[in-house]
């Protein structure tokens, strides 16, 4: 088993969304896996580079040298969603960022796990435009792992994420269930607990149009309105924000494990 963990990415590795510890910082998947590797691993280490709003390019830039430093023996990295949501994006440059990353790290010795993501469209006719720069983006990182030995939590096509109760009411982070759902199936991919993670459950009933119209309005002025915004005024949710685990220390209390997986 491993004894140093390090997560790195964006805000879906920082844990956006999710239950906020005794500290004020969200938990999140990462945190999840941590406190869930400890109870086989007594004494690992967990450091959380994550930080919300950042480019595949800065997470190259500012949490791979750190985390090389680290000389971790276990990295999940995931970022990429941030770029594919922006006009400027570039795939082969992005794609290239990842194996950078990939090749620094696995330099180091350390086991990396990759993130290949959902198909937006899945959940949201809005976001159908951004699924083949998603899915161009998962064919690169696939590749880019099976040259480096690495593994890959493979979310694309997943009917389980399409139930709203695992998604946040901003309909872009987790939700805390869906979390713990991304947690097992990181756990799953490095051969803790199994598949059953990807069988869906009976989803609650549709809401009406009416509901459905005053959500998506209500979802249009709390949170659409802002990011473009911050887009227009080129902001970042990160802004001022840092890491919450920059050093090693010990994972998050076992009451955030998941079990039994």
């Amino acid at each position: 088993m491993w004894s140093r963990y390090v997560a790195l990415g964006d805000s879906f590795t920082e844990g956006l969304m999710d239950d906020t510890a005794s500290d004020g910082r969200y938990v999140g998947w990462a945190d999840r896996v941590a406190a869930t590797l400890a109870r086989t691993s007594p004494g690992l280490e967990y450091a959380n580079l994550a930080v919300r709003g950042k480019l595949i390019g800065q997470v190259v830039d500012e949490q791979v040298p750190r985390a090389c430093d680290l000389r971790p023996d276990l990295v999940t990295l995931a970022a990429g969603v941030n770029d594919a949501l922006r006009r400027s994006y570039d795939p082969h440059a992005c794609a290239t960022h990842v194996e950078n990353a990939v090749r620094q790290l696995r330099g180091t010795g350390a086991d990396v796990v990759l993130f290949a993501f959902g198909d937006p469209s899945r959940r949201s006719a809005v976001m159908a435009s951004v699924s083949s720069r998603i899915a161009a983006a998962n064919s690169a990182t696939k590749a880019i792992a099976q040259r480096y030995g690495c593994s890959v939590v493979d979310f694309w096509g997943c009917a389980v994420f399409d139930d709203d109760r695992f998604w946040d009411e901003d309909r872009l982070h987790l939700s805390p269930a869906g979390h713990e759902l991304a947690a097992r199936a990181a756990l799953a991919t490095l051969g803790i607990g199994d598949d059953s993670w990807r069988t869906p459950g009976r989803p609650p009933d549709p809401p009406g149009p009416l509901v459905r119209a005053r959500g998506h309005a209500a979802w249009a002025g709390k949170h659409l309105g802002p990011w473009l915004a911050r887009r227009m005024r080129g902001r970042s949710s990160g802004d001022g924000i840092t890491a919450k685990r920059p050093h090693w220390g010990p994972p998050p209390p076992d009451a955030y494990a998941v079990g039994p997986v």
